[in-house]
């Protein structure tokens, strides 16, 4: 049986014509109608699949016209790393503090993000990430009990929790969406920074096995972190990493 949603399944069908080429960019993709038809699926469900694709660049829809490939696939320049590892590169010490970790029901809106029912339990961790003792990241992160069974008795002051996840639930799909925030109090207080500060937050989610393993919340000071990418025309060619500021 099929666990994923699906809406997620009528976006792996989409996605598997583009990949197989069998839809090229610009071309144009079946309407909603035929995809209703060909998939069984409901209107409101194909509809809500092509809106994502669109929001995440690989469809672009045309009043009148329909849906097409995009012309230019985003990059994939967020890669999946140990802040451990990023912060030792760098060159700096590698440090972490646990603010909370324990096993908590899910309210509405964050039972959405794992795919699970209101009131589950899952386990929750907040981390500060250090670098040189300066607060680099504050890491808050939901973990799929039936994925990572011995989350709780990690000591994450040792090992991180992308390491301890990497081996506990091996990755089928990494879902990230960044903004621009000013920080709530409580992560303006754990990172040390002004409330006038803005901060860059990652959302993460990854999916383990058909499921939602975890969705993490990664808050950076503005000022210590960014994010870049290169890319060619007409060729692939090597993407950046997010990288750090001294």
């Amino acid at each position: 049986m099929n666990a994923r949603p699906l809406y997620q399944r009528v976006k792996d069908h989409i996605l598997a014509r583009i990949e197989s080429g069998a839809w090229s960019p610009g071309d144009l993709v079946s309407s909603e109608s035929a995809l209703v038809r060909e998939l069984g699926a409901s209107r409101m469900t194909v509809n809500r699949a092509l809106r994502e694709l669109t929001q995440e660049g690989l469809l672009v829809r045309e009043q009148g016209r329909g849906t097409f490939v995009a012309a230019q696939q985003p990059s994939e320049f967020l890669e999946l790393r140990s802040i451990a590892e990023e912060i030792r590169e760098s060159g700096r010490r590698y440090g972490a503090k646990l603010a909370h970790l324990a096993p908590e029901p899910l309210d509405d809106g964050a039972a959405a993000a794992m795919e699970m029912a209101p009131g589950s339990q899952v386990f929750h961790s907040i981390i500060v990430h250090l670098a040189d003792g300066v607060p680099l990241q504050i890491e808050d992160r939901l973990v799929n009990p039936a994925c990572a069974p011995g989350y709780l008795e990690v000591d994450f002051e040792t090992t991180t929790p992308n390491e301890h996840l990497m081996l506990a639930a091996p990755l089928d799909e990494v879902e990230h969406i960044v903004e621009a925030v000013l920080p709530e109090p409580m992560i303006r207080k754990l990172l040390e920074v002004p409330a006038t500060e803005p901060c860059l937050r990652l959302h993460r989610r990854t999916w383990s096995r058909g499921a939602v393993a975890s969705r993490a919340i990664l808050t950076y000071p503005g000022g210590a972190h960014r994010f870049g990418t290169r890319f060619a025309y007409g060729r692939p060619a090597a993407a950046r990493e997010p990288e750090t500021t001294p």
